[in-house]
């Protein structure tokens, strides 16, 4: 059975050195094209002229894109150095294969899989990626809640040719029941440093959901929608404390700078229905 085999010739995770800097964006800035920006070229310009033909037939805004006649290596440390796209690839995940995501390349797809308390198991999760992934998705986040997540991250890992992505305050909830009132730092701080050696190659970080934007969505229709933002907003209240994801942003920083781990923003505040849009509470988050 798939749920009794285990992993017994991991390698000890990589990590960069104190003071060391091992980031695609790191590289870019140096004007170092990587062997993934290659990669990445070779793989963006593949149909690309049928891709160009089809945005020709109708007019449209560009939106500040400026999509050029040819991908090259250089066009893409450019965008990455200028912090217009970024290359999700954890260090420690060398199975996936290197891709892009940014306004002047391909549009990317991405599939969400994961258990929960209710059942699947650790090879119907593995199943799901792998349909996910013949289904055209670039990306996969496991938003498990469930059981064995740890073990469920690590095969979708191991077998995953595409980024793998996270949201970590999920499974430091589950390490402490359940119960959002007992989240600290600490405990997501492990969770960020576990699931980075694993080889997980973007987190969703909820780091705009801050202790004054709360009271501002008691209006709302559908409240917070957001699992994330809702966990820091009951935490934020209980406490009556600033986010302590907010407050330790510098420290989230130097973890993923560590094992290259792309940010995504979680939009904790983002509203549930078009009347509560563009209210005080997505504005604030998104000003922070």
């Amino acid at each position: 059975e798939l749920d009794e085999l285990r992993f017994e010739f991991l390698k000890t995770p990589r990590r960069a050195k104190d003071g060391k800097n091992v980031t695609q964006m790191h590289y870019a800035r140096q004007g170092i094209i990587t062997p993934e920006m290659e990669y990445i070229a070779i793989r963006e310009n593949c149909k690309w002229q049928d891709y160009k033909d089809q945005i020709g037939q109708h007019k449209g805004e560009s939106f500040g894109a400026e999509i050029p006649d040819e991908i090259t290596a250089e066009f893409i440390r450019s965008e990455v150095a200028r912090g217009r796209a970024v290359i999700p690839v954890n260090i420690n995940h060398p199975e996936t294969e290197p891709m892009i995501i940014g306004r002047n390349f391909m549009v990317k797809i991405n599939g969400n899989i994961g258990n929960s308390a209710l059942g699947s198991s650790i090879e119907e999760e593995v199943d799901k990626m792998v349909w996910g992934i013949r289904w055209g998705a670039d990306t996969i986040m496991d938003l498990s809640t469930g059981k064995n997540i740890h073990e469920t991250r690590e095969w979708i890992i191991r077998n995953s040719p595409v980024p793998i992505g996270t949201v970590p305050i999920y499974q430091a909830l589950e390490k402490v029941n359940g119960v959002a009132e007992d989240l600290t730092w600490e405990v997501f701080r492990d969770t960020l440093i576990e699931q980075a050696e694993q080889g997980v190659d973007y987190f969703t970080i909820h780091a705009g959901v801050r202790l004054r934007h709360v009271p501002l969505t008691i209006d709302r229709i559908t409240g917070i929608v957001s699992r994330g933002g809702s966990i820091m907003a009951k935490w934020c209240l209980a406490h009556h404390t600033e986010s302590f994801i907010y407050t330790h942003f510098e420290d989230i920083c130097k973890i993923m700078k560590q094992y290259d781990i792309t940010f995504s923003l979680g939009d904790g505040l983002r509203p549930g229905c078009i009347a509560d849009a563009n209210d005080a509470a997505q504005f604030g988050e998104l000003e922070t």
